[in-house]
C-alpha cells in the first residue's frame, strides 16, 4: 500500500462510519444518490431501451460468439460504459464494467440475457421498449430482469464517478449472458476471477435476499402408444406452456369422439375455475378446448393461473385411454393438480420456517420423441423450488416413490424419468446484510425491512456470501419471465438512489 492510498482509506474512515451502527446513510450517499437522479434519470431510462432491443436468448442452433443479438449487446454495452467513463472488459460470456482502483473490490452481479418472449401477447414488440401503452411503466422482455437493473448500475456508477466520492474498493459489474440458460461458462471464469470482497446480486428482491431456493425439475415422458378402441372417446392432444421456468397461460387440448354428455360434464368442470378462460370449438369431428391463464415466474407460483393444471383438472371427470396425451391428463390430475406446494406428490411436500414451502409449477408439456426408444411421446416438466429441510438423497427418493406408486396403480407406465435437484442456498451471516438493510430502510421509509428469502435461484450461489438486492419490491409480483414484463418509472428511479448509495457504503466498508 503506498503513501496516497494510505491517505485515501483515513480520508474515507471520515467520511463513512459503520452503517449498523447509524440510522441512514452517509451524507454523501444521499447527496451523490439524489444527484444521479437529477442528472442522469432520463438517459438510463433511454440506455434501456437501447438494451432491451437485443433478443439475448439463447439458441441451440448458434453460439453465443456468433450469435449477432448477443455481441451487438455486449458492444452497446461497453460503448456505453466507456463513454460515461467507466472501464470495460469483454471476456465472452462475462463482460466486467469497473469503476475504481481499490486493492479490494465489491462485485455487482448481474445478467445480459433473457427468457424468450412471445411477440403475440405484447401490446408492442417485446424487444423495444415501450413506454407509452401503460404510463407509467416501462415494458419491454428484460426491463426488470435484468436489464433494467444493468442500465441502473451503470449510471449510479457514473454518478460516483462524477462527484469523486472517495472509494476503498473497486466496484465491478459482472454481466454474465448465459444465466437463463447454462452456468457452466460462469463457473470456468471464477475459477481464474479474483473473488470480490463483497458480492451482491441485482437480479432478486428487495429488502435484502440472504435465501434462495434450489431450481429442481421432474421431468417424465410417456410414449405416444395406439389406442385400443378409437370408437370411444380420447385425448389425440395435450400441450401447453413455453419455457421451463415459466407458469404457462396457454394450454390445448384435442377430444376425439366426443359425446353431449362428456363435453358437458368438462364445461362443468371448467367453469368451477372463473379464474381461468376456457374457449370449445368443435372441427372435423373433434372437440377443441384451450384454457388461458395467467403466466408468472415459476419460483412465485402464486402470483399466476397455470393454464396446464387448470385444463387438466377440467378433463378429470373422464378416465382416458392411456395414450401420451390421456396418460399425461391422468398423471397431472392423479400426483401434482392445481396446489402450487407439491401436496399430491406422495411425500415429498414440505417448509423451512425462513425459507418457506417447497413450491411445484407445471411448466410444459410439450411432444417430444423418447430417444431411447425411438418414439413420440409427450414429455411434462414439473419446476420444483426446494428449501432446506429436506436431504436431496431423501427427496429424490420420495419422489420416484410417489411415481413408482402411481405406476402400480394405474399399470401406465413411463417411457423416461429424470430428476435434477438443485442446492438451496443460505447466506444469513454476509457482513453486507445490515448496510444493504440500513440502504433500503433509509429510501424506502420501511423501518422493519430484514431479510428475506425467495423462490427464485440467481447467480449468487457461485459467489462466497453473495447476497441479492432487488430490483423489485418485496410486495409486488416479480414480471420477469412473464409476458407482461415491466418496470415502473417510479420504480428505477428509486433503484437509481439505493444502487448509487449502495455502491458507496459497501465499497467504504
Amino acid at each position: 500500500m503506498n503513501f496516497r492510498s494510505k491517505i485515501s482509506r483515513l480520508a474515507a474512515s471520515l467520511l463513512f462510519c459503520p452503517l449498523a451502527a447509524v440510522a441512514g446513510v452517509s451524507p454523501v450517499a444521499q447527496s451523490t444518490a439524489d444527484y444521479a437522479v437529477d442528472q442522469y434519470e432520463a438517459a438510463m431510462t433511454d440506455t434501456l431501451a437501447d438494451l432491451v432491443q437485443f433478443k439475448t436468448v439463447a439458441r441451440e442452433d448458434l453460439p453465443l460468439e456468433k450469435n449477432p443479438e448477443f455481441t451487438g449487446f455486449k458492444r452497446t454495452l461497453c460503448d456505453k460504459a466507456i463513454a460515461l467513463g467507466l472501464e470495460c472488459e469483454d471476456h465472452g460470456y462475462v463482460v466486467i464494467v469497473a469503476l475504481g482502483q481499490g486493492e479490494e473490490k465489491i462485485g455487482i452481479v448481474t445478467h445480459g440475457d433473457v427468457q424468450p418472449a412471445n411477440p403475440a401477447k405484447w401490446k408492442k414488440s417485446p424487444f423495444e421498449l415501450d413506454r407509452t401503452s401503460e404510463p407509467g411503466k416501462l415494458i419491454a422482455r428484460g426491463s426488470e430482469d435484468d436489464k433494467g437493473p444493468i442500465a441502473t448500475a451503470l449510471y449510479a456508477m457514473k454518478a460516483i464517478k462524477d462527484k469523486g466520492v472517495p472509494m476503498q474498493r473497486r466496484v465491478e459489474l459482472i454481466v454474465y449472458m448465459a444465466e437463463e440458460s447454462d452456468w457452466a461458462p460462469l463457473e470456468a471464469f471464477l475459477k481464474d476471477y479474483d473473488m470480490p470482497a463483497y458480492t451482491i446480486t441485482i437480479d432478486a428482491d428487495y429488502p435484502v435476499v440472504t435465501a434462495e431456493k434450489g431450481w429442481s425439475e421432474v421431468r417424465t415422458t410417456f410414449s405416444d402408444v395406439a389406442v385400443a378402441d378409437k370408437s370411444k372417446p380420447f385425448l389425440s392432444e395435450f400441450r401447453g406452456g413455453y419455457f421451463r421456468s415459466q407458469v404457462p397461460d396457454e394450454a390445448y387440448a384435442t377430444v376425439v369422439h366426443p359425446t353431449a354428455a362428456l363435453e358437458k360434464a368438462i364445461r362443468a368442470r371448467a367453469a368451477k375455475h372463473p379464474q381461468v378462460k376456457f374457449a370449445f370449438a368443435h372441427k372435423d369431428g373433434v372437440l377443441e378446448i384451450s384454457a388461458r391463464g395467467v403466466a408468472t415466474h415459476s419460483s412465485e407460483p402464486e402470483h399466476g393461473v397455470n393454464a396446464i393444471a387448470f385444463l387438466a383438472d377440467a378433463l378429470s371427470g373422464h378416465v382416458w385411454p392411456a395414450n401420451a396425451a390421456g396418460a399425461t391428463v391422468r398423471y397431472i390430475n392423479d400426483l401434482i393438480g392445481t396446489g402450487i406446494v407439491a401436496e399430491q406428490f406422495g411425500d415429498i411436500a414440505y417448509r423451512d420456517d425462513f425459507m418457506g414451502p417447497m413450491t411445484a409449477a407445471l411448466t410444459m408439456v410439450k411432444a417430444e420423441e423418447n430417444k431411447e426408444e425411438n418414439k413420440p411421446g409427450l414429455t411434462s416438466y414439473l419446476n420444483l423450488r426446494r428449501p432446506t429441510g429436506k436431504t436431496a438423497k431423501v427427496l429424490d427418493a420420495q419422489i420416484h416413490t410417489a411415481i413408482d406408486t402411481w405406476q402400480k396403480e394405474t399399470g401406465i407406465q413411463m417411457a423416461d424419468v429424470s430428476v435434477h435437484l438443485g442446492e438451496p442456498y443460505r447466506a444469513d451471516k454476509a457482513p453486507q446484510v445490515e448496510p444493504l438493510l440500513q440502504v433500503f430502510r433509509h429510501f424506502t421509509g420501511i423501518k422493519d425491512a430484514g431479510p428475506v428469502s425467495v423462490g427464485g435461484s440467481t447467480n449468487a450461489k457461485l459467489f462466497p456470501n453473495a447476497v441479492s438486492f432487488g430490483p423489485s419490491m418485496p410486495d409486488k409480483a416479480y414480471t420477469g419471465h412473464s409476458e407482461h414484463e415491466f418496470i415502473t418509472a417510479d420504480q428505477l428511479q428509486l433503484n437509481l438512489k439505493m444502487y448509487t448509495a449502495m455502491m458507496i457504503e459497501i465499497a467504504n466498508l
